[in-house]
C-alpha cells in the first residue's frame, strides 16, 4: 500500500477544498454576513494548514495501483465532507454537526437529500456554498485535479473510482487531456444557463445557484418549494439542462468533433431518451386532471421525470399526490438513473441495457445450448469481465440496500419512508416519498441513520467500491 502517496492526495484535495470555498466568502461580505465570513475564513484556514500538512512531502514512489486509487477517492471524499460541514456548524446555520455533515454529503455527492425544513432562513453565502458543492461533485473533484496537475499514468485509476458508470475510458490518448475536456463541456454547459436564466428574468444569485445544482444534478433547492414559484419558462429551462446533463458526455465530445455520427451508435443515449419521453407521456395522460390543460400537465411531468432519471431533486409539485401509476413509474426510473459518464446517479441506463441483454442471451442459450452469442452495447462485443462486474455491482448493490433498509426499520418509519429513503440517497436522487417527499425533510431520522444514509450516498456516488474497500483490514498492511 503506496500509504505516502494516499497521504500526499488527500493534502492536495483538502488544499482545493480551500480554494473552492473562496466564492463562498465574496458571496459573505457582498451582503455582510459576518458571522458566515467569520466561519468560512476558519474552514478554509483549517482545509488549507492540514493540506498544506499532508502534502508539503512528494512520495518517492508515484506509482500506485486500483487499490489505492479507490482509497484516495473515498477517503478524500470522506475529508472533504467533514470540512466542507465546518461552515454550517459555526456559523450555526445547520448547528448539529451529524446533520451538517449530512447536509454536505449530500451535496458533494450531488444527492439533493436534505434535513433542513426551512432553506431560506440560510445565509446567502452558506446557500450558495451548498449549492456550489453540488458542481463540484457533479463532474468529480479528481477529475478537476487531473486536468490541472501533472499525475502519472496511474491516475487512471482514480477516473475509474470517481467516474459514474460500468466501464471508464479515455477520450483521447493522454488522462489529462481528457480530464480537460470532460470540465470545458461541463464550465461551458453550466454557463449557457446561467445565462439562458437571467434572460429569462431570474435573479443572478438564483441563476447560479440553481445551475449549479441542474450541471451536478444534485437538486438543491434555494427555496422551500424548490422550483415551484419560479415561471414556467425557467422550469422549462431547466428541464432541457437537467436531462442534458445526464447524457454521457462522450455524446458532446463526439458532436464537437469529426466523429459526429459516432452518437447515432450509442445505445445508451438513445434508450435514455427513450425511457425519458415515454414515462413524460405515461405521467401526463395518468395526471391530466391534475392541471388546467395537458401542456401544463406535460410540463410538469417532464421535469419531475428530467429531475428524478438524471437524480437532480428539483421539483415543481409534490409529485407524492400524483395517482399510484406515476409515483410506481418516478421510483422506478429513481433506480435507472441516468448515462454512465454523465454526472447522474442511479444504476445507469447502460447496466440496465447490459442486464436485459445477458438475460435475453441466457434464454436464448437454453433454447440453442450449443450456440455462442455475444453481448453486444454499441454494436461492439463486450468482455466477459464487463458483464460480470455488472452482475456483482447489482448483487452488491442490493445487499447494501437490504442492510441499509434494515437499519432504518429501527426508527418506527413507515415502510415507503424508508425504502424510498435508501433509494433516493442510494441513488443520489434526493426527494422520495412519504416523509422524505419533495415537501419533506430526511430531519425525521435519527443520527444513525442518517449516518447510513450518508454512507449510501458516499457510495451510490463513488460506484460502491471505493467505499467498500477502506473497510478491508488488508489493504491497510504496510508493505514490505
Amino acid at each position: 500500500m503506496n500509504h505516502a502517496m494516499i497521504r500526499h492526495t488527500i493534502g492536495v484535495v483538502l488544499k482545493l477544498e480551500a480554494v473552492f470555498m473562496l466564492p463562498s466568502v465574496v458571496v459573505a461580505l457582498i451582503y455582510m454576513e459576518i458571522r458566515a465570513l467569520t466561519a468560512f475564513l476558519i474552514s478554509i484556514a483549517a482545509c488549507a494548514a492540514l493540506g498544506f500538512f499532508m502534502s508539503r512531502k512528494k512520495p518517492k514512489n508515484t506509482l500506485f495501483f486500483a487499490k489505492e486509487g479507490f482509497i484516495m477517492v473515498a477517503l478524500s471524499w470522506i475529508a472533504m465532507s467533514i470540512f466542507g460541514a465546518l461552515p454550517f456548524v459555526i456559523s450555526n446555520d445547520i448547528p448539529n454537526f451529524v446533520d451538517a455533515l449530512f447536509e454536505t454529503i449530500s451535496g458533494f455527492t450531488t444527492t439533493g437529500a436534505s434535513i433542513l425544513t426551512n432553506v431560506e432562513a440560510l445565509n446567502k453565502s452558506c446557500m450558495f456554498w451548498r449549492s456550489f458543492t453540488h458542481w463540484i461533485g457533479g463532474m468529480g473533484v479528481f477529475v478537476l485535479i487531473l486536468a490541472i496537475l501533472p499525475m502519472t499514468d496511474s491516475s487512471l485509476h482514480i477516473l475509474k473510482a470517481e467516474s459514474p458508470g460500468p466501464s471508464v475510458g479515455k477520450l483521447v490518448p493522454k488522462i489529462r487531456d481528457t480530464a480537460k475536456i470532460l470540465y470545458m463541456i461541463y464550465i461551458a454547459m453550466t454557463l449557457i444557463q446561467i445565462v439562458l436564466l437571467c434572460l429569462a428574468k431570474m435573479p443572478f444569485f438564483d441563476a447560479l445557484t440553481i445551475s449549479f445544482g441542474s450541471a451536478g444534478t444534485g437538486g438543491f433547492g434555494i427555496k422551500n418549494d424548490s422550483m415551484a414559484s419560479y415561471s414556467t419558462t425557467i422550469q422549462l429551462i431547466t428541464t432541457i439542462f437537467m436531462i442534458l446533463f445526464g447524457v454521457n458526455f462522450n455524446a458532446y465530445y463526439c458532436l464537437l468533433g469529426k466523429n459526429k455520427k459516432a452518437i447515432f451508435k450509442m445505445e445508451e443515449v438513445a434508450w435514455y431518451f427513450i425511457i425519458i419521453f415515454t414515462c413524460i407521456t405515461v405521467i401526463a395522460i395518468n395526471t391530466r386532471r391534475y392541471y388546467e390543460n395537458i401542456l401544463m400537465a406535460i410540463h410538469h411531468a417532464a421535469f419531475q421525470v428530467g429531475s428524478v432519471i438524471t437524480t437532480t431533486g428539483y421539483s415543481t409539485v409534490n409529485f407524492d399526490l400524483w395517482p399510484q401509476l406515476s409515483k410506481t413509474v418516478m421510483v422506478i426510473i429513481m433506480f435507472i438513473g441516468a448515462c454512465a459518464g454523465s454526472t447522474g446517479g442511479g444504476i445507469k441506463v447502460s447496466r440496465i441495457i447490459i442486464i436485459f441483454k445477458m438475460v435475453k442471451q441466457e434464454i436464448y442459450s437454453y433454447i440453442h445450448p450449443k450456440s455462442v452469442k455475444l453481448i453486444r452495447l454499441d454494436q461492439k462485443p463486450l468482455e466477459h469481465s464487463l458483464t460480470r462486474s455488472v452482475a456483482i455491482f447489482m448483487l452488491t448493490y442490493t445487499l447494501i440496500f437490504v442492510l441499509s433498509m434494515v437499519v432504518l426499520a429501527f426508527d418506527n418509519k413507515d415502510m415507503i419512508t424508508n425504502f424510498t429513503a435508501v433509494t433516493a440517497t442510494l441513488n443520489n436522487i434526493g426527494p422520495g416519498l412519504g416523509e422524505v417527499g419533495p415537501m419533506g425533510s430526511f430531519a425525521v431520522f435519527n443520527p444513525v441513520c442518517k449516518l447510513v444514509l450518508a454512507f449510501c450516498m458516499l457510495a451510490g456516488r463513488l460506484e460502491l467500491y471505493p467505499m467498500l474497500i477502506i473497510f478491508s483490514p488488508q489493504l491497510w498492511k504496510i508493505r514490505r
